[in-house]
């Protein structure tokens, strides 16, 4: 079993419904909702524009392997219509794994092609890190992590 900590966001049309139906599509595809932080509003990020988002965060259990995750969050983004990936714009869902967790609640540090773990810019987002400290379990050590990601960026 693995523990998810995973950033979601939204800056158009019915926002806070894209949320929500992301949460259920992630409740009946990848596993159990434990906590929900509260929605933080925010200024794009990376790009401009007049939109502005509604972030959350989420902690969920699953049995589903890390690379499993990304890729049903990637078929959950287009379900609710996200069309472009890779690019900073605006978009009805964005799902971002930040965090990873074994079943001995070891943190997962994962650097792929395809995905890293932890996400590589959270610490760089208020709009991830204010919800996120909602939500985290104190037995984390957030600045042990963004160390590893220091150290990761460094080795690159």
């Amino acid at each position: 079993m693995f523990t998810y900590y995973l950033s979601l966001g939204s800056n158009i049309g019915d926002r806070k419904s894209y949320l929500q139906q992301a949460i259920v599509c992630l409740q009946d595809r990848v596993g159990d909702l434990v906590q929900q932080s509260p929605y933080y509003h925010s200024q794009p990020w990376g790009y401009q524009s007049d939109n502005e988002y509604i972030n959350n965060v989420i902690k969920i259990q699953s049995s589903l392997h890390p690379e499993q995750l990304l890729i049903i969050t990637q078929v959950i983004e287009k379900d609710l219509g996200r069309t472009i990936k890779g690019v900073y714009a605006d978009r009805t869902i964005d799902i971002d794994i930040l965090l990873a967790f074994d079943s001995a609640s070891q943190s997962l540090f994962i650097q792929s092609e395809t995905l890293t773990i932890p996400h590589p810019k959270m610490f760089e987002r208020p709009f991830v890190l204010v919800p996120l400290k909602h939500i985290y379990d104190e037995s984390i050590d957030l600045s042990s992590i963004e160390e590893q990601i220091n150290l990761s960026n460094i080795c690159l």
